[in-house]
């Protein structure tokens, strides 16, 4: 290599989304701006014995689009959606991998559950058919890395290849790792992002069960509502998010359009609580503070931040508290869009999904609503960009995603001008 990896930019070249909201990037683009949730009352499944009845699923999607019968049929819903968003992303970028660069080619896909709906199905085969009736292809299909190593055969990566199963912040670890990766030289091109499926009885009971979802069944589209003093919990969803990473040198030497360049990874863990955040959002801003010195800016140069705000009481004062803790004063003159609001979470995919919203608010110039924050809690006095998407040029921003476990981590994305 020519460049040295110490200097090397990381840019983003291609992006795919599968999300309740919209599939495809300008689909599911459209749908922020304009301000249109996913959520509806539960008909995937019978919750009546829950007191949660809300999900946030992604309709019209069929793996037979993006797969043959045979591979759709043995493998799970969680990579089905990472092998569309791939798909699509590969499509955006132009990027064609082949003996002469499949080496230099990386995988990062980052998921909560993986195949939990597999397991389900194995578990019911068993009890009700008996052990001997279990898919020999049950494994292969229910295995959290199987989205990653699936997709490097796919695209014929011979790179790193790696799961990261970090909960909520899953996605953003995969594609901070990537950005490394490249940033080290160790690699030229990285398909990087997370997926999730596991819209199913056991996860929601179980969420539902710890007061961790919405109960506002009456009305579902309001039922996520980040920051606002009202909310009661997080809707849950599904859908995957995948980007093309590449080096600057190599994006520009094969006359690759940029969306923008990733320009900084922090990670940080709480070691408070399972579930809980640290008192004041210390893990978070730790994060935040990382993330910022790896980029060398200071921090006034952020403009917009897409934060992790799930809608749960707890989560979001805390990010609402470390916000404030790194930036001071500067706080006042950020926007913050929480898209959660509209798309639910999506746990091991909602921050790949949300790196490619704030790329997509850079590149527009417009950043998209918090909808449902009519009366913002005590202490939530930020510019959340309530309601309506508004115009702003950022030039730098920051997307936020904290996990069940402590983990956090945080990325910071750049716009991208030619020189």
């Amino acid at each position: 290599m020519t460049t040295d990896p110490r200097s090397r930019r990381v840019v983003v070249t291609g992006m795919g989304v599968v999300t309740p909201i919209g599939i495809g990037t300008r689909n599911f683009w459209d749908g922020l701006v304009a301000g249109k949730s996913g959520a509806r009352t539960n008909d995937l499944f019978d919750s009546k014995d829950i007191a949660s009845h809300v999900v946030s699923p992604v309709d019209n999607f069929s793996p037979e689009d993006y797969l043959d019968r045979k591979q759709a049929r043995h493998t799970d819903r969680f990579v089905h959606f990472a092998v569309a968003a791939t798909l699509m992303a590969r499509e955006d970028s132009g990027i064609t991998v082949n003996a002469n660069n499949a080496e230099r080619v990386g995988v990062y896909v980052g998921t909560g559950v993986g195949g939990m709906n597999t397991m389900i199905e194995g578990y019911r085969t068993i009890y009700q058919r008996g052990m001997g009736k279990v898919s020999p292809f049950m494994m292969q299909a229910m295995l959290p890395n199987m989205a990653a190593g699936f997709i490097a055969r796919l695209v014929g990566a011979q790179g790193p290849s790696e799961a990261c199963i970090a909960a909520c912040a899953s996605s953003t670890h995969s594609i901070g790792d990537a950005y490394t990766a490249i940033k080290r030289g160790e690699i030229d091109i990285a398909f990087a992002g997370g997926t999730e499926a596991a819209l199913n009885p056991i996860s929601v009971a179980s969420f539902s069960n710890m007061r961790g979802i919405t109960r506002r069944n009456d009305d579902p589209t309001a039922a996520s509502r980040p920051f606002d003093r009202d909310r009661d919990g997080f809707v849950p969803a599904e859908g995957a998010g995948m980007l093309v990473l590449e080096s600057l040198e190599h994006a520009l030497g094969r006359g690759a359009r940029i969306y923008g360049s990733i320009v900084g990874y922090g990670a940080s863990n709480d070691a408070y609580d399972m579930v809980h955040p640290s008192p004041g959002g210390t893990g978070a801003a730790l994060s935040i503070s990382n993330a910022i010195r790896s980029s060398g800016l200071d921090c006034t140069a952020i403009e917009y931040i897409n934060p992790h705000a799930t809608s749960t009481p707890a989560g979001d004062a805390a990010e609402n508290d470390a916000i404030k803790r790194v930036f001071g004063d500067h706080a006042y003159n950020l926007s913050i869009s929480a898209t959660k609001s509209m798309t639910g979470h999506m746990i091991g995919a909602a921050g790949a999904v949300e790196a490619i919203c704030t790329l997509m608010a850079m590149c527009e110039g417009v950043l998209p609503p918090t909808i449902n924050l009519h009366n913002p809690d005590d202490g939530c006095d930020l510019d959340y960009v309530p309601l309506v998407a508004k115009h702003r040029q950022v030039s730098y921003a920051i997307s936020n995603s904290f996990g069940f476990g402590g983990h956090n981590a945080t990325i910071v994305l750049g716009r991208y001008e030619e020189k």
